[in-house]
């Protein structure tokens, strides 16, 4: 290999051990999350083009705003993030292991000058007995001691919680193992959105994409309902699914609320919107303005019917609760369109409740809604995430590697023993002042011995 050859591959190495890498990859990634807690993520196109243009939507889209922790560019930077953690972890954790796994045992006063914490005692005894009374003091205050013999000299080592050194890198493999499971869930997984009519079945869903997604089984809409506010805003909306398999019922008249969702063969089914389906019929009284019975008119929504006069009415659009819409009016309404033989339609609302309010509209014709037999259709968002348990698992990593690099550190302590003397030294990786009162405590009882 050339030595251009090893100055690029060392410098592309030493990129992405980079700290400032980290730093700037961590905000990207926060800055990009920001996009998808404002932005609401796996919505049908209808519920975005009612607070933004078709132009923005067409950006928004080809820019992955809407599904933004699948699109190309979070992974990318995913990607490179743990490319980062792995290579930073490999260049420094050989000298963690070796921390670890081969301590300094012996306290020379070269090595005594790099300890911030060290005492010196004079003490009454041989060097031996000096070494017995030091290694059960050891023993029964810090932690059982490897004793060292060198130059005529005992060298004492003990330490506490070693393996908190490697918490850092348990939180590292917990974000590789997330970012695992969350690639597991994006490619062996979906996302998607289903619409079932009341009486209606499917066994298909339709990712955000647009693309068909066989169920392997069947989800029935048995009856949907729907609880308001005095305000007019929705309380509570609740789908009631049987999932059908193979021909038997394997999951019968399942309530499925917000917060709630129902899950079969690792297919979760999330209660999202919901709205009037087609098919539903309504009933009209209309009169004639100058006098006469009342006629009674049924239809079905988008159907055209013929009036005594020779007009032609249909129903527009209609609502099961108004006053989301209206505040001032409870209850149902129907808006519905009528056109005079000769003349130009005209479109307005009539509401259940107040069967008169319809008198002050001033038409040759006076209608009153009597009733409906309308249909609900349920939105449920669909997910598959194979990954889930994988991401969990990291998530309890992260938790253990947390608790070992923010509540644990690797104290440890020397003790040099010769005729008359015996000195003290200690040093941890965190938390100095919390082990100078522990290590002051050690002192305080050597002096007693």
């Amino acid at each position: 290999m050339t030595t251009s050859n090893r100055g690029f591959l060392q410098a592309l190495w030493d990129f992405f051990c980079s700290l400032k890498l980290a730093i700037a990859l961590l905000i990207s990634l926060a800055a990009t999350s920001i996009i998808g807690t404002i932005i609401p993520q796996g919505q049908l196109k209808p519920e975005y083009l009612q607070t933004i243009s078709e132009t923005k939507y067409k950006i928004y889209h080809l820019l992955g705003f809407f599904d933004m922790y699948h699109s190309w560019w979070f992974i990318l930077i995913m990607y490179l993030f743990t490319v980062n953690i792995v290579a930073c972890s490999i260049k420094r954790l050989p000298r963690v292991l070796k921390i670890i796994s081969e301590p300094t045992l012996v306290m020379d006063e070269g090595f005594e000058k790099t300890l911030s914490l060290t005492h010196d005692f004079k003490m009454q005894g041989d060097t031996s007995s000096l070494r017995d009374k030091m290694v059960a003091f050891l023993k029964g205050e810090f932690a059982e001691p490897v004793v060292t013999e060198k130059d005529g000299e005992f060298h004492l080592f003990s330490q506490k919680s070693p393996y908190s050194r490697l918490g850092v890198y348990v939180v590292h493999l917990s974000i590789v193992v997330i970012f695992i499971g969350a690639l597991i869930g994006s490619f062996f997984g979906f996302k998607g959105f289903v619409t079932i009519n009341e009486g209606e079945a499917v066994s298909k869903a339709t990712t955000f994409s647009n693309q068909p997604i066989d169920l392997g089984f069947i989800v029935k809409c048995d009856k949907f309902s729907v609880t308001f506010y005095d305000t007019g805003a929705p309380k509570e909306f609740k789908s009631l699914l049987t999932v059908i398999d193979n021909g038997q019922v394997v999951v019968d008249k399942r309530p499925v609320i917000v917060n709630d969702p129902l899950s079969y063969k690792g297919i979760t089914f999330y209660q999202s919107s919901y709205g009037q389906a087609e098919g539903g019929t309504f009933t009209f009284t209309v009169r004639e303005r100058k006098g006469g019975a009342p006629v009674t008119v049924q239809l079905a929504q988008g159907e055209r019917k013929t009036l005594p006069d020779g007009s032609t009415m249909q129903v527009l659009e209609a609502a099961s609760e108004v006053s989301q819409f209206i505040p001032q009016f409870r209850g149902a309404a129907a808006r519905i369109e009528v056109t005079p033989p000769n003349g130009k339609p005209e479109a307005f609302i009539v509401f259940k409740n107040y069967p008169t309010f319809d008198d002050q509209r001033g038409g040759n014709l006076i209608f009153s809604y009597v009733s409906s037999e309308e249909k609900m259709y349920t939105g449920l968002q669909v997910a598959k995430d194979p990954g889930v348990w994988v991401v969990w698992t990291g998530c309890f990593l992260m938790v253990i590697g947390c608790c070992m690099a923010f509540f644990m550190s690797h104290k440890r302590v020397w003790v040099r023993v010769r005729k008359g003397h015996v000195t003290l030294g200690g040093v941890a990786n965190k938390n100095q002042p919390g082990f100078q009162l522990a290590f002051d405590d050690l002192v305080e009882k050597v002096k007693k011995l």
